[in-house]
């Protein structure tokens, strides 16, 4: 894990792989918590009697926005930052869904730095993720996201 003391301490990073963080399991019931909150209650995430029936592998799907606000979470265990006064999102140049993440798959993050430029008060951090799902023992990306976050010291 990437330790730095404030935002701007990230600049001499830019265009290096920061780290790959820990392992997360996917449970139904973060399945279902997601599907609460957001009124997604899509069959092929929470209706696990018919995901057995008719799902190849036979298990419900993550949704992938779920999936996506993992991120946070999962890179507690990339970076940390000792002393900031703020973190903003700022915006996503791009996701992608490559796989589906199953309940019960293990999801992890890896992070890159692609760019930072210093603003008034911090700095701007353009980050290339991909959040990464073991699945019968098989590592694969199932998401892709280039993201912004603007960091204040």
């Amino acid at each position: 894990m990437l330790e730095v003391e404030k935002p701007t301490d990230l600049l001499p990073y830019a265009g290096k792989e920061i780290g790959v963080g820990d392992w997360l399991t996917v449970t139904q019931e973060i399945i279902d918590t997601f599907a609460d909150a957001t009124g997604d209650h899509q069959w092929i995430h929470v209706d696990v009697e018919r995901a057995r029936r008719e799902i190849p592998g036979g298990r419900t799907i993550a949704h992938g926005y779920l999936t996506l606000s993992l991120m946070p979470q999962l890179g507690r265990s990339v970076l940390s930052i000792r002393n900031r006064a703020r973190a903003i999102n700022y915006g996503s140049n791009r996701i992608r869904y490559i796989a589906p993440v199953h309940a019960g798959d293990r999801i992890r993050l890896r992070q890159t730095l692609k760019n930072a430029e210093s603003i008034e008060g911090g700095v701007r951090l353009t980050w290339e993720s991909t959040v990464e799902v073991e699945t019968d023992g098989k590592i694969r990306a199932a998401v892709a996201a280039e993201t912004i976050v603007l960091g204040f010291d």
